[in-house]
């Protein structure tokens, strides 16, 4: 007995919300070769977590308390590279798994797909592989092979992780101050981030950037 829960794949769930970690450990745990080492809502306890319950894999949200999953998973990377990494969120594929593939994961599952896909694409991931859905993978392919339009693109696809990250947190009603903090940047970096974000989405002044904004948030969720 001792022996075959050794040898069960650890997981570290990395999500904001209580109850949809709570799910998912519990999902995660009616499979006989998976058990749920840890649990974290933001970069920090994460990050404690990675050195505290040695994962094997770690599922990452997006959208953390505190911090962001992108950026996330760039240190993951970076600090645990023998530690698989499945994005799991509600934003939308076309949007955010190329830029979790960047940020080195292998793997990026949208929260409205079944539950069950969730545990083939940990098991993809587990295996070495890349997991995207069929209709992201596709779409992925064209563009490399340079067959997209632009009327597929999304237009804040433009914008740098971070300047998406601020954006989102504009779109959420947040204050220069709050953005700063949540970034950990400066004010004055936060008013660049505007400033490049309104140019590249060719918006006029800040009412229509701010309102911009929380559509496109309102929108994803």
């Amino acid at each position: 007995m001792t022996d075959k829960i050794s040898a069960r794949i650890r997981v570290l769930v990395i999500d904001d919300h209580p109850v949809v970690r709570d799910g998912l450990s519990a999902l995660l745990g009616t499979e006989p070769d998976l058990e749920v080492c840890g649990e974290a809502e933001d970069v920090a306890g994460a990050l404690a977590q990675l050195k505290s319950a040695r994962p094997d894999v770690a599922i990452v949200d997006v959208t953390l308390k505190n911090g962001n999953g992108i950026d996330l998973v760039k240190r993951i990377r970076a600090h645990n590279p023998t530690v698989r990494v499945l994005v799991w969120s509600m934003y939308p594929e076309e949007l955010y798994a190329e830029r979790a593939l960047r940020a080195g994961a292998q793997g990026y599952v949208h929260k409205g797909r079944s539950t069950q896909e969730i545990l083939v694409a940990l098991r993809v991931v587990l295996a070495g592989k890349v997991y995207l859905s069929g209709d992201q993978a596709d779409r992925l392919l064209r563009r490399l092979v340079g067959g997209s339009t632009g009327s597929e693109r999304v237009p804040v696809e433009c914008l740098s992780d971070r300047e998406l990250e601020a954006f989102e947190l504009m779109g959420q009603g947040r204050t220069t101050e709050q953005i700063a903090e949540a970034m950990h940047i400066s004010p004055k970096t936060v008013e660049t981030y505007r400033a490049r974000i309104k140019e590249k989405l060719d918006l006029d002044n800040i009412t229509e950037l701010i309102q911009h904004a929380t559509r496109w948030v309102l929108e994803s969720r």
